[in-house]
């Protein structure tokens, strides 16, 4: 049932996903194999209306999956900044880490996710946490020579 019901998220079957969560409601805080909840599933794939259905359902903000990445870190690299913007107004913390010490503003910068630095920077996010190798998202941004990354994370 599990599996089904995460297939059923990446297919992006809202009406199957809303129909298997109301017969088992404890899917909402389960994980797939690659310890991933509903809500990170979802953002991960783009899944909005998912994302918006399982929110209102309840589903944990800041749960991690196998890695320590939460939904938000993953919008973050994928850069899918609406998803991103919903996440943080409904409360998602910006500042976790997962085990290599990246938080969402140093995956934002890594992967040149300009908007979502902005929303980052906008909201809080502290530029001065490093990942375990002791780069903050600045470092990474000129690592890959990104100018309007450096600007901005510079600027603050």
């Amino acid at each position: 049932m599990n599996e089904i019901f995460f297939e059923e998220i990446r297919n992006g079957n809202l009406a199957e996903v809303m129909a298997m969560l109301k017969k088992n409601p404890l899917l909402l805080d389960s994980k797939d194999g690659r310890g991933a909840t509903p809500l990170i599933v979802a953002t991960y794939f783009d899944e909005t209306e998912i994302v918006d259905f399982l929110l209102n359902s309840g589903a944990k903000l800041d749960a991690k999956d196998a890695t320590g990445n939460t939904a938000l870190m993953g919008v973050c690299f994928k850069g899918y900044s609406d998803i991103a913007q919903k996440l943080i107004e409904k409360g998602a913390s910006i500042n976790e880490r997962n085990t290599m010490g990246a938080t969402c503003l140093i995956y934002a910068a890594t992967f040149s996710r300009v908007d979502i630095v902005k929303i980052l920077l906008e909201h809080g996010a502290d530029t001065s946490i490093t990942d375990v190798r002791g780069k903050s998202a600045l470092d990474h941004a000129k690592m890959q020579g990104i100018t309007r990354l450096i600007a901005l994370l510079e600027g603050v």
